[in-house]
Parts: C-alpha cells; structure tokens; sequence
C-alpha cells in the first residue's frame, strides 16, 4: 500500500513541477492574479494584468456577497459588473467575440457594500492562462 501512495505522490509532484516550469517558462506577464481574504464593508480590492487577445475573471465571496467589475485602461467594460452583491462572479472576453475592448491592462475588482465582513476570492487569467 506505501507504494501506491509514493507512486501517486511521485506522479503528482511531477505534474506539479512540470507545470511550474511551463508557468516559469511563459515569463511574468503569464502569472495569474489573485486576491483572497477579508473585506470589511466599504472595502475593496483589485487585481490587474496586462492581455493581448482574452481575459477571465472569476470571483466568489461569503455571507451577502461582493460587488465583482472588469475594468479596461480603468474604465468598467460594459456588461461585465455585477448587479450588485453577488456570491459567485465570472467575466470573459476574447478578442475573437463582440466587445473585445482591445488588447492593454485589464483590473478586476472585488467591493464589500454590505454590512458584514465577507471572505473574497478573486482570480484574474489572461491569454495563455486559460483555454
């Protein structure tokens, strides 16, 4: 049993380190962003990466929820905020689709508009980040 475990143990830290060279290969502008933790009311947090040709953003918040926005060149990307305070939150664009705003910086944001604390993940991909 003790070589099942090693085996597949072995396995995945092989897959693991194959993915982090391919991550550290890409160069930096490859690294996804994130953002995770607290944010107490009125509080908000952003993540921003530069795309060429598509960008993802998924977010999830507890409790009463988050406001989630997609910003180009820091202008919000019409049709990619939240309505209001959601738990769950994704936005993509490719340039491939209607509305692709174009290549440059892209900022995704989280923002606590409730009374309560609520816990945020916020992850930001771009180009060959995702499929």
């Amino acid at each position: 049993m003790n070589r099942r475990i090693t085996t597949v143990m072995g396995t995945a830290f092989a897959a693991a380190s194959a993915a982090g060279m391919a991550l550290s290969a890409a160069g930096p502008a490859a690294a996804s962003q994130f953002y995770g933790g607290t944010l107490h009311p009125g509080e908000q947090r952003c993540v921003q990466q530069s795309a060429q040709h598509k960008v993802r953003v998924d977010g999830k918040a507890t409790g009463q929820g988050a406001k989630f926005k997609l910003q180009y060149q820091g202008a919000t990307v019409p049709g990619t905020g939240s309505p209001g305070p959601v738990t769950a939150y994704a936005a993509e664009l490719r340039d491939t689709w209607a509305g692709w705003p174009g290549a440059g910086d892209y900022t995704a944001c989280a923002t606590n508009n409730g009374t309560a604390d609520t816990n945020v993940r916020l992850t930001l991909k771009t180009d060959g980040e995702f499929t």
